[in-house]
């Protein structure tokens, strides 16, 4: 717990990461909370509406910390990092919450599971790819604000390093990923599984 606290210390952005993503759960549950348990679908729109801003927040967090002169750290590329995947991935997290509770409290229908093979995983990849390329994207717009219109000589080096790294993640994703599953032969798929495709795919947009 020391350390937790010495390390807050020495970057209060490594904080604020951590309070947002805790606000996060906190705020998906309470609007989901809101919105099945409690029957206040409007309440529960505002909650869930207002999980962008803690993305916000750690722009602004962000923006302040280097402007009042702190040395540029790995924290500083992680934060832009998160702040990417969060807004590219924040949606399709608050749907897979959305049907899970709703088929647990409300009786809601079962969520479709992904299948272990065939076309509709392959699509389910491709589309995951796309949103690392988005989260990606955003990451470095963010990193080139900063490294444009806050950061100092001293501190650009290291944001500038962190733009290269989010997109050798990007390629490793991508052959890891759709390319492995797609090099796969769909030899053996099940009658079921292509009764579930459609379901399955309009569940997942």
């Amino acid at each position: 717990m020391t350390e937790l606290m010495q390390l807050l210390r020495d970057n209060p952005i490594a904080g604020v990461i951590i309070a947002c993503e805790f606000g996060l759960w906190i705020m998906l549950a309470a609007g989901l909370a809101a919105r099945y348990l409690l029957r206040l679908r409007r309440t529960s729109t505002v909650v869930l509406a207002g999980i962008p801003l803690l993305d916000v927040v750690l722009v602004i967090a962000t923006v302040l910390d280097l402007h009042n002169g702190a040395e540029a750290r790995a924290i500083h590329g992680l934060a832009a990092v998160y702040l990417g995947f969060s807004v590219a991935f924040g949606p399709t997290i608050v749907r897979w919450a959305d049907k899970h509770f709703a088929y647990r409290f409300a009786g809601g229908p079962k969520p479709e599971k992904l299948p272990k093979r065939g076309p509709v995983r392959k699509a389910h990849l491709w589309r995951e790819w796309n949103r690392v390329v988005t989260a990606a994207t955003i990451a470095s717009a963010t990193l080139l604000g900063l490294i444009w219109f806050v950061a100092d000589e001293s501190q650009s080096g290291l944001l500038s390093w962190w733009i290269g790294r989010v997109w050798v993640v990007v390629g490793i994703w991508l052959v890891a990923g759709p390319l492995w599953e797609s090099g796969k032969s769909d030899k053996g798929e099940q009658p079921e599984d292509a009764d579930r495709r459609a379901s399955f795919e309009k569940s997942a947009r």
